[in-house]
């Protein structure tokens, strides 16, 4: 008899998650409307402060974003925005939690979950995205704070006899786990495999390329068993 109800009891939890999902991904496409990133990274915004002779603290920052963020009739255009770490775990000036200020506004609530990316031990000029450890548990907290998406950027070259195969299956698996691990606190991942555009490849090669990273890709969420429905796609450009 528990075992029955358990198991319904997971039932109802898989598709309140996904009817979840599945309305954040219709208010984000819906017509119109594009997504927003004002996820800079600290290193980022302490650059663009200084170069306008401002301080860069935590209070100067959610200044910034709160007043981006309140821009009239934003949602006319933007129909999600996504945050750095700081900005969701913010409050505006008068207390109220980030997440809900911009819900409040129309806007959709994301976050990006990676941690940057760092060289590839071992495979020169080759990059890696780091973000994978404790990631289960900060999903549950990110989903506490409001959010309901999230984003994921993996990069990978397109010059110099690059990708190697094991730069794009670490790539591609990072990005198919971070999918599966959204999918498990009912957010909605957004997947940035980017084909870098530096370099002197030509368009024909960055074709080749972006060709082959997406079969590996989704190859890669298929063994993970993620539903395509469930995920967005920020696929880069083809490029010479």
């Amino acid at each position: 008899m528990n075992q029955e109800t358990n198991r319904s009891q997971e039932l109802t939890k898989t598709s309140t998650r996904s009817d979840a999902m599945l309305a954040t991904l219709a208010g984000l496409l819906s017509p119109g409307r594009g997504i927003l990133a004002a996820d800079e990274s600290l290193p980022n915004l302490n650059r663009q402060f200084a170069a306008l002779d401002m301080p860069s603290t935590p209070e100067s920052r959610r200044d910034y974003r709160e007043m981006l963020f309140s821009i009239p009739e934003l949602d006319r255009r933007i129909s999600g925005i996504i945050l750095f770490e700081e900005t969701l775990n913010q409050q505006t000036c008068d207390g109220t939690p980030m997440g809900r200020f911009l819900e409040q506004r129309g806007l959709i609530p994301g976050i990006k979950v990676d941690h940057g990316i760092v060289d590839l031990p071992g495979f020169p000029g080759e990059k890696i995205t780091e973000g994978l450890d404790g990631l289960r548990e900060r999903l549950s907290g990110y989903r506490e704070s409001g959010a309901r998406f999230t984003k994921w950027r993996a990069v990978i070259s397109a010059d110099d006899g690059h990708p190697s195969h094991a730069c794009l299956e670490a790539n591609v698996g990072a990005l198919a786990l971070f999918a599966a691990l959204s999918h498990e606190a009912g957010l909605v991942p957004i997947l940035e495999p980017e084909v870098l555009m530096d370099g002197g490849h030509t368009l024909a090669r960055c074709e080749e390329v972006t060709t082959h990273v997406l079969d590996r890709l989704f190859s890669a969420l298929s063994r993970r068993d993620v539903t395509l429905e469930w995920l967005l796609l920020k696929a880069s450009m083809v490029l010479a």
